[in-house]
């Protein structure tokens, strides 16, 4: 069946990689992963899923690699001016917050192979360190370290693991502060 374009086509703005990531995004934070199919895509888009091809010649694989550059990518930016322990604590306050935002592609951030990805996030850490005094060498397993932490302990609080195997309720917020200072604590 042939759809018929909408009214609101002439209204809508084109259709480019950027809003066909936002929508995805959208439909992954609202329905799931699992919910995420090309069709419920295109439906959202008011658009054939066909056309979606047309900026995602890989399909769904670019797609889901689109979701995870979105998601993961540093946040924008300058860091604050300031002690550099101050501004990766901020960073990694801010960069946890996000990925709980968009919980539904931390799995995908956590098992897809997309180093490009992370780049850039990698590179801002290194360099505010850098600009910190910190060596080059140090730098880079430290931003390594830091972005792990943040990653590892967001997937875990987001399933809602208590993983020292206490029956107790876990406080996210102070165990992810406490474990943010033992990782800045350890860069020299």
């Amino acid at each position: 069946m042939v759809r018929q374009p909408s009214i609101n086509a002439q209204h809508r703005a084109p259709l480019s990689t950027e809003r066909i990531i936002e929508a995805a995004l959208r439909i992954v934070d609202g329905q799931g992963l699992g919910r995420l199919t090309m069709r419920r895509l295109g439906d959202a888009l008011e658009v054939e899923a066909m056309a979606i091809y047309h900026h995602l010649p890989r399909g769904k694989e670019q797609l889901l690699d689109g979701l995870v550059a979105h998601v993961a990518a540093a946040p924008a930016g300058e860091p604050p001016p300031g002690r550099w322990q101050d501004a990766l604590r901020g960073w990694a306050r801010d960069y946890r917050e996000r990925l709980m935002a968009h919980a539904g592609v931390l799995p995908l951030i956590v098992t897809r192979r997309n180093p490009a990805a992370l780049t850039a996030t990698v590179a801002s850490l290194r360099e505010v360190m850098r600009r910190g005094g910190v060596a080059e060498d140090t730098a880079a397993v430290a931003a390594h370290t830091l972005l792990g932490y943040v990653i590892g302990h967001t997937a875990l609080e987001v399933r809602g693991t208590a993983e020292d195997g206490a029956d107790r309720v876990v406080d996210w917020d102070a165990r992810f502060t406490a474990g943010l200072d033992l990782v800045i604590a350890g860069v020299r």
